[in-house]
């Protein structure tokens, strides 16, 4: 780092994550009929920008040469409100057969969370992390 250059005001939070899918309206559905996203702006039929609360979805088409096999992406976490709405999320997405990768539990730091998967096999985390959810 240059000893010249200032470090900006900080960062105000990760509210955009954009993937590349392969079963684009299958993923689609799952974020916006069982997560409650909403779509924001389709652009073209390769490409949909999702809301939720503060956040930002880009779900884009992967084309068959897509380095999807590249990424370094391990999950990617919804915050939830509650410690209870971790298990209410759990049973509603078991009973819509959403593949589970992990089942409820709560971690050492207060946090309680499970792991599933959209319908492209991205792994998804629903958690309640008490330093920042219902903010």
């Amino acid at each position: 780092m240059s000893e010249q250059a200032s470090r900006p005001p900080k960062l105000a939070g990760m509210r955009h994550v954009a993937l590349f899918v392969k079963e684009l309206e299958a993923c689609e559905k799952f974020y916006t009929k069982l997560l409650g996203m909403v779509v924001e702006w389709r652009p073209d039929n390769d490409n949909i920008y999702l809301c939720g609360g503060c956040d930002n979805l880009a779900l884009h088409r992967a084309a068959e040469q897509a380095p999807i096999q590249n990424q370094r992406l391990d999950h990617i976490g919804f915050i939830i409100d509650s410690i209870e709405q971790v298990d209410q999320w759990y049973t509603f997405l078991k009973a819509q057969g959403v593949k589970i990768a992990k089942e409820p539990r709560t971690h050492r730091d207060g946090a309680r969370s499970f792991y599933c998967f959209d319908p492209d096999g991205t792994t998804i985390q629903l958690i309640f992390h008490p330093p920042i959810s219902a903010h």
